[in-house]
C-alpha cells in the first residue's frame, strides 16, 4: 500500500511507474511542495525516439500534469561519448552534423507530450553541449573527476556488464558517468533541478549525480528510476522483426504503431494501459477483466488510446478505422500504408522476398522465406508459395496498387511512382 501523499508520486506509483528512488519520504515532502523541477535525458543517436523511451517521455508528462516543471535533456554532449549502461558493445560515434539532425528529429516528439514555454508551469527543452562543449579538461578532472572513486565505479552495471563478457569499455566511455553527474549539478544550478528520472539501468549514473552535488554543492538532490520492461514473452520493448518501433511519423507510419500496440500479449494490456494510455484506473481495471476474444476490444483501445498520444486522435482513429475496415470486412483501402517504388524498378521487377523487407514485414529474405513455407505471405490477398514470385506492372490491382499481406494483421501497398 502506498504511503505517498503528492499527486506526483501517488499517479506513477499507482500505474506502475516507480522501480526505485533514492529518498521516497523526502521526495514526497518536496513534490508537495509545489517547488519541484525534474528530468530525463535523452542522447541522439537516432533520427528519432522509439517505444522504448516512452515510459521516461510520460513520467515527465505525469510530472507537468501534477503542476511541476519538466526539462527535457537533450544529449548533443554526451552523444559523443555514448552511455555504456546496458550495452555489450561501444556505440558508433557520430560527428556533430549527424547529432544535429539526430536532435531536429527528436525534439519533434515532445511537443506532442509536453507544453514547452516561459511560464513556471512549462518544461524546458535544454541541451548538455551548451555546457560539456565549454569544458576546460584539466580544471574540470580537478574539479569533479576527485569527487569519483574508481573502485565504485567498477562496481556500477554499466561497467561490469563489459568486464565480465570481457568486451572492451574505452575510456572514453568510462567517463559517461562523470559528465551524466556533472549534467545533474549543472542543471540544479541553472534551474533548481532537484529529481533525475530514467530507467533501472541508469540507477548507477543517478546516484552519481546526487553524491556530486552533495559534495561540490551540499545539496539534496533526488532520483527515480522506472522498471525496464519487456514484454509478457520476454521481448525487449520497442523492438519487432522488422526494427525498432520509432515514434516519429516519418519512420514508422500511424497505422503501424497501432498495430504494434493491437498486437500486444494478453498478460501485457493492463500494465500497457496504465502505463501508455491516460483512461482513468477504473477502466482500465474493466478492460483487464475480459477474457478470450473479448480482449481484443481491450487492444483495439489500448492502440487507439496509445496511437493518439504520439500521433494525433485523428490519426489513431483513421487508423483504428483502416484496421477494422480491412480486418473485419475484408475490404481494400487506400489508407493502408504505402511504399512508392520507382515505375522503372516494377516494370523490370520486384523479388516478392525482398517486396517484404522493403516494406518492413521481415527483417531479412531468410525470414520472408521461411513466411511463405507457413503460407504467412500473400500478394493481392493471394497466397504465395513460390520464393521465387516477381512483382511486375502486370500485378498491380485497378487501384494502381500492389497489395502485400503477413498474416491477417499487417498489410502494405507497393505504388509506382
Amino acid at each position: 500500500m502506498s504511503t505517498v501523499k503528492s499527486d506526483f508520486l501517488h499517479e506513477l506509483e499507482t500505474r506502475g511507474f516507480v522501480h526505485q528512488t533514492t529518498d521516497e519520504a523526502g521526495l514526497d515532502r518536496l513534490a508537495r511542495s509545489g517547488e519541484l523541477t525534474g528530468y530525463i535525458g535523452f542522447d541522439c543517436t537516432a533520427p528519432s525516439l522509439h517505444v522504448g523511451n516512452l515510459v521516461s517521455i510520460m513520467m515527465l508528462r505525469k510530472l507537468q500534469q501534477a503542476g511541476h516543471r519538466a526539462i527535457v535533456l537533450i544529449g548533443g554532449g554526451t552523444t559523443k561519448v555514448g552511455d555504456p549502461s546496458g550495452k555489450d558493445e561501444a556505440r558508433k560515434l557520430l560527428s556533430d552534423a549527424e547529432i544535429g539532425a539526430n536532435i531536429a528529429g527528436i525534439e519533434r516528439v515532445f511537443t506532442k507530450f509536453l507544453s514547452f514555454g516561459q511560464g513556471d508551469g512549462d518544461a524546458a527543452m535544454v541541451n548538455n553541449a551548451d555546457w560539456l562543449d565549454t569544458l576546460n579538461y584539466i580544471d574540470f578532472l580537478r574539479d569533479y573527476g576527485r569527487h569519483f572513486s574508481v573502485n565504485r565505479m567498477l562496481t556500477y552495471d554499466s561497467v561490469k556488464l563489459r568486464l565480465e563478457r570481457e568486451q572492451p569499455l574505452s575510456f572514453i566511455e568510462f567517463n559517461y558517468m562523470v559528465l551524466q553527474a556533472y549534467d545533474f549539478v549543472e542543471l540544479y544550478r541553472r534551474y533548481g533541478c532537484r529529481l533525475q528520472m530514467g530507467g533501472s539501468d541508469q540507477w548507477g549514473n543517478i546516484v552519481g549525480g546526487i553524491e556530486l552535488g552533495r559534495r561540490t554543492d551540499g545539496i539534496e538532490l533526488f532520483g527515480l528510476t522506472s522498471p525496464l520492461l519487456t514484454t509478457g514473452s520476454g521481448a525487449k520493448m520497442g523492438k519487432t522483426a522488422a526494427g525498432a518501433v520509432w515514434l516519429n511519423p516519418d519512420m514508422l507510419s500511424p497505422y503501424d504503431y497501432w498495430q504494434y500496440w493491437r498486437n500486444s500479449e494478453d498478460g501485457d494490456v493492463e500494465r500497457f494501459l496504465k502505463l501508455f494510455t491516460e483512461l482513468p484506473l477504473k477502466e482500465i481495471a474493466k478492460l483487464a477483466k475480459l477474457k478470450g476474444a473479448e480482449m481484443n476490444e481491450a487492444k483495439k483501445i489500448l492502440a487507439t488510446e496509445a496511437t493518439a498520444l504520439v500521433h494525433g486522435r485523428d490519426a489513431a482513429d483513421r487508423a483504428a478505422e483502416t484496421a477494422r475496415a480491412t480486418f473485419e470486412e475484408g475490404a481494400f483501402t487506400a489508407s493502408l500504408p504505402t511504399f512508392d517504388v520507382p515505375r522503372l524498378v516494377l516494370e523490370k521487377g520486384i523479388g516478392v522476398l525482398s517486396a517484404n523487407v522493403q516494406v518492413g514485414f521481415v527483417a531479412s529474405t531468410g525470414e520472408a522465406r521461411r513466411q511463405i513455407k507457413g503460407g504467412g505471405l500473400r500478394v493481392n490477398d493471394v497466397t504465395v508459395t513460390d520464393e521465387k514470385q516477381i512483382l511486375t506492372i502486370a500485378d498491380l490491382t485497378p487501384e494502381g496498387v500492389i497489395k502485400l499481406s503477413l498474416g491477417k494483421k499487417r498489410h502494405a501497398l507497393i505504388r509506382p511512382v
